[in-house]
């Protein structure tokens, strides 16, 4: 007579919906516990918003805290989805942890899920934390604009996800290191900010054409005046649009 028999037990991976989630908290805690990060997204906008508050320059309407609190949040928006995003998945890449983890049942569309649905949950902790400190210097938006300021950030964040992507997916890690770093200055000084108008001329029409123009003066649009700034919601996708179908043909996986 035989013994019985045993039927291995063989793993099942886990749904995908339950596998993108497990690596967005996975990311979302990097993120979080990442010092240069957290500089970059949450305490160099708290420091620009107390120093506006407090200086004389630039000249600004009154309640000066009204036009610099929108320009804040849109400076974290650009912090945390394109200069960190950009960064780490660089450094991700040639580590060769994107190509490993693309050979896995998560896959490289639970992967890049999982980046965005991180981007936008750490995104959330920082954009209301700052608007705490907003209220508390005396930050008082308009309430019929708290809607399109919403659609504004999540817009906004897909964009500057995808411009990401295009800059880390083909780049060394050390340029885009450089480059992120560099365009971060470069968006901010170009209608991030502070308004478009405050610009001279030629800067201020180049700026409104850009995505970091666009994204600060849409804040500024819906927290200010309670509009709904359509206009800048088509260059933001428009550069959205673009720099994501380009990030999906030249994007490496490894170096």
């Amino acid at each position: 007579m035989t013994g019985p028999t045993t039927t291995a037990t063989v793993p099942r991976a886990a749904a995908r919906g339950i596998r993108i989630r497990r690596q967005a908290g996975f990311e979302a805690r990097t993120m979080l516990r990442n010092g240069e990060q957290l500089l970059v997204a949450f305490l160099l906008p708290a420091m620009a918003m107390v120093g506006l508050k407090f200086a004389s320059v630039p000249d600004l309407p009154a309640p000066r805290i009204d036009a610099i609190v929108p320009g804040v949040l849109a400076l974290a928006v650009v912090s945390t989805a394109f200069t960190s995003q950009a960064i780490a998945t660089a450094f991700d890449r040639r580590n060769g942890v994107l190509r490993l983890l693309g050979t896995t049942p998560l896959g490289r569309d639970g992967l890049l899920g999982g980046k965005i649905l991180a981007t936008f949950a750490v995104l959330a902790i920082h954009l209301i934390a700052l608007s705490v400190l907003g209220l508390a210097l005396g930050w008082r938006p308009a309430g019929s604009g708290i809607a399109p300021a919403l659609i504004t950030t999540v817009i906004g964040a897909a964009c500057f996800v995808a411009i990401a992507m295009l800059v880390a997916g083909r780049l060394r890690a050390e340029a885009v290191l450089a480059m992120a770093n560099l365009l971060w200055v470069l968006f901010l000084g170009l209608g991030l900010l502070l308004p478009t108008t405050t610009l001279p001329n030629a800067a201020g029409g180049l700026a409104k054409v850009l995505p970091s123009g666009a994204l600060g003066d849409a804040l500024r649009a819906a927290f200010v005046h309670g509009s709904w700034p359509v206009g800048q919601w088509l260059v933001l996708l428009a550069w959205g649009g673009v720099c994501g179908f380009l990030a999906t043909r030249v994007f490496r996986w490894s170096d």
